[in-house]
């Protein structure tokens, strides 16, 4: 099993002068770790579940270019972007340059969008979910067509592009992934068996509830004649990390045992911020949960 690491926190007790150097150290930190990929979320006000809306957020494909020229392996991702945010032809090109000055490291993660008040905050239009899903399809489209090197129009419901020229082309062949996060069974899991490479499920729902997600996307993935084992299988969590057993903290050999879990329903890559991301914190991952982790795959068997 793989290791993907979420920064969600961008407050620092120092203020903003230290959330650079913070947020280089934390990449820097997973990468030598072992982590297969970094991810930051693409919002404009802090989600409820961290913080209030008033605590420090950057935008996350700048954060991204800037954890980019910290690190040299790591896959770089936004966890998730949400479809309204960015005209499809910018945010593809954005992506497109993550990708090339990264040496190929880029993932393009993205979904229907939900923060409403950050729309109305920020003065962008927040369409009805019916809309923004048709509007998933169609970026999702754009960048496939864009990332082939095709440079005709594209003309859709919501969408119409004159001329979908990307130069330089991205570095990952054929293109960077596309990883589509929601837990929609209707629609959300229907566009990964059809377009994605990877989906995002929360781990929050608890494993048996994940393995009928997985169950659901196996059955999509029939109907649309795609592999279902191609797909990179993700969970989003959060993690209290401790070397010894203490209240609300896990141990490794028990954060280990959840990852025997997640592995066992069918999981690729456990993606998680740490609530205290200190060096100790992640010396005890390289040391003690990273080479273990790698024991494992979808399944639960050791490889």
């Amino acid at each position: 099993m793989k290791l993907g690491y979420q920064f969600s926190n961008f407050n620092v007790p120092q203020g903003p002068t230290a959330i650079g150097p913070d947020l280089a150290r934390t990449a820097v930190l997973a990468e030598q770790a072992g982590f297969h990929s970094f991810w930051v979320m693409d919002h404009f006000f802090q989600i409820e579940f961290i913080g209030p809306a008033e605590m420090d957020m950057l935008e996350g494909y700048s954060a991204l270019a800037f954890v980019a020229g910290q690190t040299r392996k790591i896959q770089l991702g936004t966890m998730v972007t949400g479809v309204t945010y960015r005209e499809p032809g910018i945010l593809v090109k954005t992506a497109t340059t993550l990708d090339v000055l990264s040496g190929g490291r880029a993932c393009l993660g993205i979904g229907a969008g939900w923060y409403e008040r950050e729309h109305h905050g920020l003065g962008v239009r927040f369409p009805s979910t019916a809309e923004r899903f048709e509007r998933l399809e169609e970026t999702v489209q754009i960048a496939m067509q864009m990332w082939s090197g095709l440079t005709g129009p594209y003309t859709g419901k919501h969408y119409h592009l004159a001329e979908t020229l990307c130069r330089p082309l991205p570095l990952t062949r054929p293109h960077p992934p596309i990883l589509i996060g929601g837990m929609g069974e209707k629609k959300t899991l229907r566009l990964v068996a059809r377009y994605g490479q990877g989906c995002n499920l929360f781990a929050f729902v608890g494993p048996e509830a994940v393995r009928n997600k997985l169950e659901i996307l196996r059955a999509h993935c029939k109907t649309e004649e795609r592999s279902y084992e191609q797909i990179h299988k993700t969970v989003l969590d959060s993690v209290a990390l401790a070397p010894r057993e203490e209240d609300g903290k896990v141990t490794p050999p028990q954060l280990l045992a959840r990852l025997q879990e997640w592995a066992d329903v069918g999981i690729d890559e456990y993606i998680f911020s740490l609530r205290e991301p200190t060096p100790e914190a992640f010396e005890l991952l390289a040391t003690e949960v990273v080479p273990e982790a790698g024991c494992l795959r979808a399944g639960g068997t050791a490889q």
